[in-house]
């Protein structure tokens, strides 16, 4: 049979067979990304040049390593920033902090439920239609809905659509590897923020397929203009609607704008680092995305990750009635509204199969710990006279179902009395066993199978039925 080719289903998986709209808003190099996704369609479809080029940067940084490479010291640390990201994310916070600690902008009750209801319509539109909705495909939304979630995403200051969207696509498809731009195996810190602090290392640029988002003419206005779009959202107007409400514009700048901004960036990066690490696995657990009620609190419903990573395009990341979800609430509400529709779920079936297949796993982990007898393919088998011959020099043989069992020990042990088993000795107390005196437990099937010593020829597939009782794994002989 054919095989697929490799090659071309990863140019398919990257979009790089596609020509789409390149928009661009100057900030490329600055977000340190344009040299880890830019690519020349003529050229970079092509993957014999894309391997050629590998090989030339290979050799380039063989004799001289990428500043991610290199160690810190005094002469190269601002070498290691991306500057770009440590203004948005801790520069200006820093400045929010500043006048909100040393009291010269006060904080009142109105202004505190007016950053609070910023805070939500931001942070509502990063897992709702960052996430969800463009991500994920998880639904459709009508152009009113969308160009809330593209203004107000642009409030949290998390970068634009595009960016935010390439990013996660590249988490998912390479999650726990090198090439995943927040890997949660390099550290908690380095998952939480880091990766957005640090120059990262082209020789883990990765590329997904994102023609769907630049389709969407949403999509390419606000990565257009994303840098004028954030600015009005998420810092002048609060200070405007403060300005308006409470005749305090000032205190709408530093906390429904630094103060809210450096907030709901916090608890998305938890969706990077605190639901990689902290938390149950209840679907698999061969990757770090784990389910945590405390994180979905923080994270407007994000925290089941473990669940979010086996079915991405669930609209829903609580599946259960009584787990937070606040975003699965705002797009199941919206779409009895009319202004999202094709909200996707997997099927319960799935989900339950998941769940089996890792209970499973850890029964068969917790079970492999355990002593369960000699199993069955590698006991000796011994015809008639063998048994003749060894019953000799090991006289306390008794055989239950084809199997033959050393009770020396047990003896004094046996439940049933001593006399029962001496009783019992060279002969095949089957029928004994299996409810003509006693129907035995299954401890008892337990505690018989360590006294196994060999199976009867003729009664192979006996001894194989009678060890599936207790659920063996029979392999032939």
């Amino acid at each position: 049979m054919e095989q697929l080719d490799l090659v071309q289903a990863n140019i398919l998986a990257s979009g790089a067979n596609k020509k789409t709209v390149q928009v661009k808003n100057g900030l490329g190099s600055l977000m340190g990304s344009k040299e880890m996704v830019e690519v020349d369609f003529a050229k970079d479809s092509n993957m014999d040049y894309l391997l050629e080029r590998d090989e030339q940067e290979r050799l380039q940084y063989k004799s001289k390593k990428h500043i991610s490479e290199q160690p810190w010291t005094l002469d190269n640390w601002h070498l290691h920033i991306n500057w770009l990201n440590m203004v948005l994310v801790v520069g200006i916070p820093m400045i929010g902090w500043y006048y909100a600690l040393s009291g010269k902008v006060k904080l009142n009750r109105q202004l505190l439920a007016f950053s609070i209801l910023y805070y939500g319509l931001g942070g509502i539109s990063i897992t709702g239609g960052y996430h969800r909705l463009w991500s994920h495909r998880s639904h459709s939304a009508k152009t009113p809905l969308r160009l809330f979630y593209a203004f107000f995403g642009a409030a949290s200051v998390e970068g634009s659509i595009k960016w935010w969207g390439h990013s996660h696509r590249l988490h998912h498809r390479y999650t726990d590897t090198r090439r995943d731009p927040y890997d949660a195996r390099r550290g908690f810190w380095f998952s939480h923020i880091g990766w957005m602090l640090l120059k990262p290392n082209p020789k883990d640029r990765a590329r997904a397929d994102i023609s769907d988002l630049m389709d969407d003419w949403i999509v390419r206005f606000q990565h257009r203009h994303y840098i004028p779009i954030m600015l009005f959202m998420a810092v002048i107007l609060p200070g405007l609607c403060c300005k308006l409400l409470f005749d305090d514009f000032k205190g709408g700048i530093i906390y429904a704008g630094l103060l809210r901004i450096f907030c709901i960036q916090q608890a998305t990066f938890c969706i990077n680092s605190l639901a990689h690490w902290l938390g149950a696995q209840p679907f698999d657990d061969r990757r770090t995305p784990r389910d945590n009620w405390l994180t979905a609190l923080i994270t407007f419903g994000e925290g089941y990750h473990n669940f979010h990573h086996e079915f991405p395009t669930d609209y829903r990341n609580a599946i259960k009635w009584y787990q937070y979800d606040p975003t699965k609430v705002l797009i199941y509400l919206s779409s009895l509204l009319g202004l999202s529709y094709d909200l996707k779920t997997f099927s319960q079936n799935a989900i339950e199969q998941g769940i089996i297949q890792q209970k499973q796993k850890k029964l068969d982990r917790e079970r492999a710990k355990l002593n369960w007898g000699t199993p069955i393919s590698e006991l000796p088998v011994w015809n008639a006279a063998e048994f003749a011959e060894n019953i000799k020099a090991t006289p306390n043989l008794v055989v239950i179902s084809g199997i033959v069992h050393d009770v020396g020990k047990y003896m004094e042990e046996h439940p049933g009395g001593e006399t029962l088993l001496q009783a019992s000795l060279g002969k095949d107390a089957t029928k004994a066993f299996r409810g003509g005196v006693y129907l035995h437990s299954n401890a008892a099937h337990n505690v018989l199978a360590n006294l196994r010593v060999a199976v009867l020829q003729d009664s192979v597939d006996q001894a194989q039925r009678f060890a599936s009782i207790r659920g063996e794994k029979v392999d032939k002989f």
